[in-house]
C-alpha cells in the first residue's frame, strides 16, 4: 500500500521528533571520538545531497551542484525511488552514484533507509548536504550516514520544527530569496574554511543562478514529432511541424499539494480561448498515465478538435524532446514549470499556496499569481501544509490573464523561430 503525503507528515512528526532526541546525543558522541582519530577533510571530495520528495528540486538545486562539481567534489545524490527520473534530465550525477529509497511502503522505506545507511559509509561519504526544509527523516539519514561534515538548515531561535543536532554546519534558511540561492548557500557552508555563525555570510548575485540545456538526442526528438503527428492525424487535425504551433497544457499537479491546481474548468475554457485566438494550432493537453482520466475531462468540456488527450504519450525521458518541439506551456506550479527550464521552451506557471519569489521556475517563464493577503500559506515553517480547503488563490487567476501571457510567450516564440 502507498504511503500518503499526510501519513508521511505524520511519521516524521511523532517518530522523527522523538528518534532525533535519541540520535542527536550517539552523533555527537560519534563526532567527538573522530575528531580525536583525526581532523575533519579540508574540502568536500564525496559530496551526497539529499532531497527526497520534490521532483522539480532536482533541477532547482542543479546550479549548487555544478558549483560543488566545478570545487573538486565528487557528487551523490539521495531520492526517493519514485523521483529518481529528475535527475537524468541533465546528468549531473553519475547513475551508480545516485542512491534511492522505495517509499511506496513502510517495509521498503525502512529496508533501504538501512541499505542507504550501510552504502554510504561504504562509498566514504565525506560530505552531506540536507536539502530538505526541516524535514526530520533527512535530518536522521544526514547525521546517521557516516559523514564528518554534515550541513543544512538549521532553526536556530524559532520555534517548532526541531530536528535535534544533526548537523556541523548550521545555514540559516532565507525565505525572501530564491530556493536555487539558498541551495548555493549550502554550498559556501560545504567547502567554507571558517565556521560561521550562522551561515552563510555572503551575496549571491542573479548571474549564479544558471541553468545548463538539456542535451537532446535528435533521434528522440525525430520520433517524439512522428508521434504527435501521429495522434494529430489520427484525430484528423492537420499538424506540419515547423507551420503550425504547438502549444502545451498541463492541467494537473502532484498530490503532495492538490491546492495548486486551477480547477478543470478553467483549462476547459483556456483551451477555448487559445483556439479561438489560433484556430489552425495544435493543443496537447499532457498529464501522466495515471492522469490520462483528468486530462479526458479538461478535454472534453473544451470540445475542441485541434486539442488532444496527450497523457501518457512520452515518457520522463522524452520530455526535453516534447519541451523543444513546443512553443508555449501552461502549468500549474509542479514539476513541468521546472523540468520544461533545461529547454528553450516558454511557459507560463500558475502560482496560488507557494510564491514563485522562491520557487518560480528559472526558465523562459512567466509566472501569475493573485497575491492574496494569505499567500503564500505554506512554507518551510508548516512543512508545506495549508489548513486551506478553499483555494481562491487560484480561483482568482481569470482565463484572460493566462491567455494574455500566452500570447506574450507566443509572440516571443515566433520571433525565436522567425515565424
Amino acid at each position: 500500500m502507498t504511503i500518503s503525503v499526510n501519513t508521511m507528515r505524520a511519521i516524521d512528526h511523532w517518530v522523527g521528533v522523538p528518534l532525533c532526541a535519541i540520535a542527536s546525543p550517539l552523533v555527537a558522541l560519534m563526532d567527538g571520538v573522530k575528531n580525536i582519530l583525526g581532523r575533519e577533510p579540508e574540502a568536500p571530495k564525496k559530496l551526497l545531497f539529499i532531497e527526497l520528495s520534490e521532483m522539480g528540486s532536482a533541477i532547482l538545486v542543479d546550479p549548487a551542484m555544478r558549483n560543488a562539481q566545478a570545487r573538486g567534489a565528487e557528487l551523490f545524490f539521495l531520492i526517493f525511488k519514485s523521483n529518481r527520473a529528475s535527475l537524468t534530465l541533465l546528468n549531473t550525477v553519475k547513475p551508480e552514484n545516485i542512491f534511492t529509497i522505495d517509499s511506496s511502503s513502510l517495509g521498503g522505506l525502512i529496508k533501504d533507509t538501512l541499505h542507504f545507511l550501510i552504502i554510504a559509509r561504504r562509498h566514504r561519504i565525506d560530505t552531506v548536504i540536507d536539502l530538505e526544509l526541516f524535514s526530520r527523516f533527512t535530518a536522521l539519514l544526514t547525521g546517521l550516514c557516516g559523514a564528518r561534515r554534515r550541513v543544512g538548515y538549521h532553526i536556530f531561535h524559532g520555534e517548532g520544527l526541531w530536528r535535534g543536532f544533526m548537523l556541523t554546519r548550521k545555514v540559516h534558511y532565507n525565505p525572501h530569496i530564491h530556493i536555487t540561492k539558498n541551495f548555493l548557500s549550502l554550498i559556501h557552508a560545504a567547502f567554507a574554511k571558517h565556521i560561521e555563525v550562522p551561515f552563510s555570510k555572503i551575496q549571491i548575485p542573479d548571474s549564479e543562478v544558471r541553468l545548463v540545456q538539456a542535451v537532446i538526442d535528435p533521434k528522440a526528438l525525430d520520433n517524439v514529432r512522428e508521434r504527435v503527428q501521429k495522434l494529430a492525424k489520427e484525430a484528423g487535425v492537420d499538424y506540419i511541424h515547423g507551420k503550425n504551433r504547438l502549444i502545451l497544457i498541463n492541467p494537473n499537479a502532484s498530490d503532495l499539494l492538490p491546492q495548486r491546481r486551477w480547477a478543470q474548468q478553467r483549462f476547459s475554457e483556456l483551451i477555448q480561448g487559445v483556439h479561438q485566438q489560433y484556430p489552425h494550432d495544435l493543443i496537447l493537453i499532457t498529464g501522466s498515465p495515471t492522469e490520462f482520466a483528468y486530462v479526458e475531462k479538461v478535454r472534453t468540456v473544451a470540445n475542441i478538435k485541434n486539442a488532444l488527450n496527450f497523457a501518457g504519450q512520452v515518457s520522463f525521458a522524452e520530455l526535453p524532446p516534447l519541451y523543444t518541439l513546443s512553443d508555449v506551456m501552461v502549468t500549474n506550479d509542479s514539476g513541468p514549470g521546472h523540468f520544461s527550464a533545461v529547454t528553450p521552451l516558454r511557459t507560463v506557471v500558475l502560482f496560488g499556496p507557494e510564491t514563485p519569489a522562491l520557487y518560480g521556475s528559472i526558465g523562459n517563464s512567466i509566472a501569475i499569481t493573485a497575491n492574496l493577503a494569505c499567500s503564500p500559506c505554506v512554507s518551510a515553517a508548516n512543512h508545506r501544509k495549508t489548513p486551506c480547503h478553499d483555494n481562491v488563490c487560484m480561483q482568482a487567476i481569470t482565463v484572460a490573464q493566462v491567455l494574455e501571457k500566452v500570447t506574450i510567450q507566443l509572440q516571443d516564440a515566433d520571433k525565436a523561430k522567425g515565424r
